[in-house]
């Protein structure tokens, strides 16, 4: 155990010193809590909460690195069809680390700014108000952005966006000439200006990108590194292996 540790130190330095370029903006597919739960032994409650708990150290990854935008897809809308019971457990355990943000000291230290991304009308009132608190107490932070992707889905994402400016259209009567890129970016997501995607991550070992982003991922081109171990097992050296992948793209571009 003590040789491994040694050994996995040592891969970790080398896999840094191959990383010239950190992408700006990671994007994170969490999959595999509930295989993880299953092999383990466990029930799916643990499985979610050992990925939960995966997450928060992966807070001092990023910021060791340098990285200054990470985008995690922690539920999607087509997670509202699993079984009910899970979903409530979901929402629950998203509630409390919403709340815990408001004590958590790497917050502070670090100068997270957190925010969700996703269709807020589809959360529970309790959920939806740990949420607003979690953003208000973070909104004036700039360390690095953490962007929670909750009840998210990319097509519904791009279907909300063309709402508003329908709306802003009809109700200014607006040229729809005047409609641009930048018309469409500053309607995503909020309006947070969220930048590109850099890199895209996905757990699990299932090879596709889920709807997840695809107006700053795909629209960017982004790199996208898949890779085996559930995100409950996910390491710093799997993190590192995923920004290689990134730099040898950047690096081939000239």
């Amino acid at each position: 155990m003590i040789l491994r540790s040694v050994m996995e130190s040592l891969y970790e330095r080398i896999l840094r010193m191959q990383c010239t370029h950190v992408p700006n903006h990671i994007a994170i597919i969490q999959d595999g809590n509930r295989r993880y739960a299953k092999k383990a032994g466990l029930d799916t409650a643990s499985g979610h909460r050992a990925g939960a708990d995966r997450t928060e150290e992966m807070l001092d990854w990023a910021h060791d690195l340098g990285i200054r935008h990470i985008t995690l897809y922690t539920f999607s809308t087509e997670n509202f069809s699993r079984n009910k019971e899970e979903v409530a457990h979901l929402f629950t355990l998203f509630k409390e680390k919403f709340t815990s943000v408001l004590r958590d000291e790497r917050v502070t230290k670090y100068k997270i700014r957190v925010q969700m991304v996703g269709d807020r009308s589809l959360l529970p009132d309790d959920l939806r108000e740990a949420v607003n608190a979690a953003e208000e107490a973070t909104k004036d932070y700039n360390g690095f952005c953490l962007n929670i992707a909750l009840a998210y889905g990319g097509r519904n994402e791009i279907l909300l966006a063309a709402k508003e400016i329908l709306g802003e259209i009809e109700t200014s009567h607006a040229d729809p000439k005047t409609i641009d890129v930048h018309t469409v970016e500053e309607h995503l997501h909020g309006g947070r200006g969220i930048p590109p995607v850099d890199l895209i991550i996905r757990t699990g070992n299932d090879c596709r990108t889920s709807n997840f982003l695809p107006w700053l991922a795909n629209g960017h081109e982004s790199t996208v590194y898949f890779c085996a171990p559930y995100w409950p097992l996910f390491r710093k050296i799997d993190l590192l292996r995923a920004i290689r992948i990134y730099d040898q793209r950047i690096s081939a571009r000239g």
